[in-house]
């Protein structure tokens, strides 16, 4: 389980001319097991400047190369940068997948009403006070096995944009006027959070009818919902699997 800082990456997926979450990790892991190359698969691609804090990957290397669990964390977290941190690590089945076999996923957005100093990198200020109860309202319409075109990036190469949505509900976390918004699906496409959240935004200010949602969807237009925020405030909190990776 990985935990990092989207701040200064180009998000998780490799780049040939941007720093990733993965590059970092893959290099530490070819000093760690003695590789010249370890490719490492996660259990999604979250965006430039955005957030994990329980990312999965996995890896395969010769038995003999391979470091007990307890050392491996210890060594990659001796090695990688500090806004990016190995939190649990553990051997897996032979046929595991971090991505395929993943049942869940969670995210978070997290927003404040009033200025903030120390969570300035992982909260969107919002310069308004939006009616969180329409948003919600709203955001219940969003439950369910639907098209999620309309909110994921034009230039997506995923043909299947279908997703079951389980859980979208926006939380009061204290009178400073702190809130995140949850979303839990079987799968997310790109960008669709930060899209949600956007369209979900307009709900709360009046530009956009809590009704509108089920049209939204219906669309399959991107240029239906609304804008996507920023991507500081977004955090890859969970994924599930059939059975727990870690004790």
């Amino acid at each position: 389980m990985i935990e990092y800082d989207g701040t200064n990456y180009h998000g998780w997926q490799r780049q040939a001319n941007a720093r990733s979450v993965q590059e970092e990790l893959e290099h530490a892991l070819s000093i760690c097991c003695r590789q010249p190359h370890i490719a490492v698969t996660g259990s999604g691609r979250t965006d430039t400047g955005v957030h994990a804090r329980g990312q999965i990957a996995h890896f395969k290397v010769p038995d003999d190369q391979m470091p007990a669990p307890p050392i491996l964390k210890k060594s990659l977290n001796g090695l990688l940068p500090t806004d990016i941190v190995v939190l649990q690590c553990a051997y897996a089945s032979e046929n595991f997948h971090a991505r395929f076999d993943a049942r869940s996923r969670r995210y978070h957005y997290y927003v404040s009403l009033e200025p903030t100093a120390l969570e300035r990198k992982f909260r969107l200020k919002l310069n308004y006070t939006p009616d969180f109860d329409r948003m919600n309202a709203a955001a219940r319409l969003l439950i369910g096995n639907h098209h999620f075109g309309a909110f994921c990036r034009t230039q997506s190469l995923t043909t299947n944009r279908v997703c079951d949505v389980t859980h979208a509900e926006w939380i009061c976390e204290n009178d400073r006027g702190n809130r995140r918004f949850e979303i839990k699906a079987n799968r997310f496409l790109h960008g669709m959070v930060r899209a949600i959240v956007g369209t979900l935004l307009e709900v709360g200010t009046g530009k956009r009818a809590v009704g509108s949602i089920p049209d939204t969807l219906a669309s399959r237009d991107r240029q239906m919902a609304g804008p996507a925020v920023a991507p500081h405030g977004l955090v890859l909190e969970e994924v599930v699997y059939d059975t727990p990776l870690f004790n």
